[in-house]
């Protein structure tokens, strides 16, 4: 028993090799220590799962290489081919997790020392090739050590295609390749190099999958250095240093491998060599359609203004239904709302407005009045609705209801009118006089009235503001509001508006106050030898004198009204020759007979300066 005892501490010992070690400690006799595997978290895809079983056979066949597994020397346990001593060479990497519980087991029954022993058969107990069978158990048993095992498998294929394989068969060729390559890659889903009629979107992506390649393919277990046998750990930490350096080493040249079959690939792609013949083609026919575009362009903006004075029509009409449908709702909503109104005075008219004496039934009524001006449609239908199911309870909750919000109306009204008092007694108080209207306010009055003819939308309001724009106010005087324009204006025609004669009455007051302010005309007499005129002039009292004039431009010429045709000629004048046209004003002058280039400019600046003021006015009044 206690052999047996001892030799199964041994397997145990054999089977979980590197985990104790004996160190000396204050140069006594060395201690045998336990060492702590370090954690490592890895995200490892199983070679095989239930959902990925390809090419996995049903009924496996486990080898048994005896005069293979005699040849091993545990010390290399490393360099041995692990699936060949669970006897499984063929599956290799396919082989599933239960498989290779399978095929350990099958060797432990037949292969185990104390099997053989009881056989006949002579153990080396520090030399039996059982230790390897359990090291390629252990290596392949554990996802982390199967997949660096499987990394540097010595059955892989590293190699890639030569030129005279890829004229034979390209894509039988690399399908193979890549398919074998398509192992290594982090991402399950690995698209296909496809045939001749695969699109160019799979193709490029195809390309664009192997160049952006990511491998999970790693080379710890071609570490030359066991950092597990270093005494301090310093030491271990320059091993890992140096196993890393290296294993970076082998992952650039194989990323350096994938990217030479990749680039190989793609420049002996006959699809990508039409591709490519294909984009040239379209560019050279692009060049030739864009030889052509000017007569197409022309045709495209002729299309495009047609359509788009189409779609202006259509969403003028469009806009027009919406407004009407508005409307109808409006008048939906309206009348249906004067139903449910009249149905509730209905109701409480039939119930005697729910009141038990003549005082309630007139407060009653006067709630009802409120009630049907404050309730929208859907709240007056749901309490009509309700008066029928409960009766007065319900018109109680209604009146209970308006009142309160009416009691919170007045209560707002009355804290802002109290602290509007309060604003209003620590603010001056400034007496703001009403505007007078002088000759100036009359003249912009009569001006106003003729830019803004009836039909203006909110005529006097524009024409009120034209006037505070453009008038002179004295400080403290207020502004002219549209009822004050519009009963100045009827002062002014005698209270017959249809007549139009503002602008007389306006004139012949402008007259009259001129005669005011001038002084009486003297009779002059001129003796010189010029050509004189006789001037009537009428002095302060009334009477006719004569005032002699030379036939110098003494007086000042008045100007003469602009005529339709003339206007017209001006427009025209100014259309033809743009604000870039040398000596414009001279051109337009040349078109308007009888009309100087002063003249011309003079009368532009007017229609500038009226349209610009009628502008002002309209906006003025349209952001109030």
């Amino acid at each position: 028993m206690g052999e047996m005892k001892a030799s199964n501490d041994i397997c145990k010992t054999i089977a979980i090799r590197y985990r104790f070690v004996y160190e000396n400690v204050g140069g006594g006799e060395p201690e045998l220590k336990f060492l702590h595997h370090p954690l490592i978290k890895l995200k490892v895809d199983p070679p095989v799962t239930p959902e990925n079983k390809e090419n996995v056979p049903e009924n496996v066949e486990y080898e048994d290489d005896v005069d293979y597994l005699r040849s091993l020397d545990p010390k290399e346990w490393k360099s041995q081919d692990h699936y060949k001593v669970l006897g499984i060479p063929n599956l290799r990497y396919k082989a599933s997790e239960d498989i290779i519980k399978t095929a350990y087991r099958k060797k432990v029954l037949k292969h185990h020392p104390d099997k053989r022993k009881a056989l006949g058969e002579e153990i080396k107990t520090d030399d039996d090739y059982f230790t390897c069978i359990t090291m390629a158990y252990e290596t392949l048993g554990n996802l982390a050590k199967r997949r660096a095992y499987d990394s540097v498998d010595p059955h892989f294929d590293n190699g890639i295609p030569s030129t005279s394989d890829i004229k034979k068969d390209f894509y039988k060729i690399f399908e193979y390749y890549f398919e074998l390559n398509s192992r290594w890659s982090e991402r399950r889903v690995v698209p296909k190099l496809g045939d001749s009629g695969s699109t160019r979107a799979e193709v490029e992506h195809f390309y664009s999958f192997w160049y952006d390649f990511k491998s999970w393919r790693e080379y710890s277990y071609e570490d030359e250095e066991d950092k597990d046998k270093c005494q301090d750990r310093d030491e271990r930490r320059y091993v890992d240093k140096l196993n890393k350096a290296e294993r970076l080493r082998k992952k650039k040249e194989e990323m350096s491998r994938i990217r030479q079959l990749v680039d190989l690939a793609y420049n002996n792609d006959p699809r990508i060599a039409k591709f490519k013949q294909d984009d040239k083609e379209k560019k050279m026919a692009a060049k030739r359609a864009k030889q052509s575009a000017a007569q197409a362009k022309k045709d495209e903006e002729e299309r495009l203004l047609k359509e788009a004075q189409l779609a202006k029509e259509q969403a003028e009409q469009a806009e027009r239904a919406r407004i009407e449908a508005k409307r109808q709702e409006r008048e939906v909503q309206k009348k249906a709302l004067k139903k449910e109104r009249k149905n509730l005075r209905d109701i409480c008219k039939a119930n005697n407005y729910y009141s038990d004496n003549s005082d309630q039934n007139l407060a009653h009524m006067t709630a009802l009045e409120s009630i049907c001006e404050r309730l929208s449609l859907a709240e007056l239908e749901d309490l009509n609705k309700n008066l029928k199911n409960n009766g007065k309870s319900a018109f109680m909750k209604a009146y209970k209801e308006n009142e309160a919000s009416l009691e919170k109306e007045r209560l707002e009204v009355l804290n802002a009118s109290k602290q509007k008092t309060t604003v209003d007694n620590n603010t001056p108080t400034v007496v703001m006089v009403t505007p007078e209207w002088n000759e100036d306010n009359i003249q912009l009055l009569v001006k106003a009235v003729n830019l803004f003819p009836a039909g203006t939308n909110q005529r006097w309001d524009v024409v009120a503001n034209f006037i505070n724009q453009h008038g002179v106010f004295s400080q403290n005087t207020s502004k002219f509001n549209a009822k004050m324009v519009l009963a100045k204006a009827k002062d002014l025609q005698n209270a017959d508006f249809s007549k139009n004669n503002l602008k007389e009455v306006a004139n012949k007051q402008a007259f009259d106050n001129f005669k005011k302010d001038k002084k009486p005309v003297l009779n002059i007499d001129d003796g010189g030898i010029s050509k004189k005129m006789d001037e009537v002039s009428i002095s302060e009292n009334g009477e006719k004198s004569k005032k002699i004039i030379s036939n110098g431009d003494l007086k000042p010429k008045a100007d003469v009204p602009w005529t339709t045709s003339e206007q017209q000629l001006l427009e025209q004048a100014l259309k033809t020759y743009p604000a870039s046209t040398a000596e414009r004003w001279d051109r337009i002058a040349e078109c308007i007979p009888n009309r100087s280039k002063k003249d011309c400019m003079k009368r532009y600046k007017d229609l500038v300066e009226t349209i610009k003021a009628k502008k002002a006015a309209q906006a003025s009044v349209a952001t109030k």
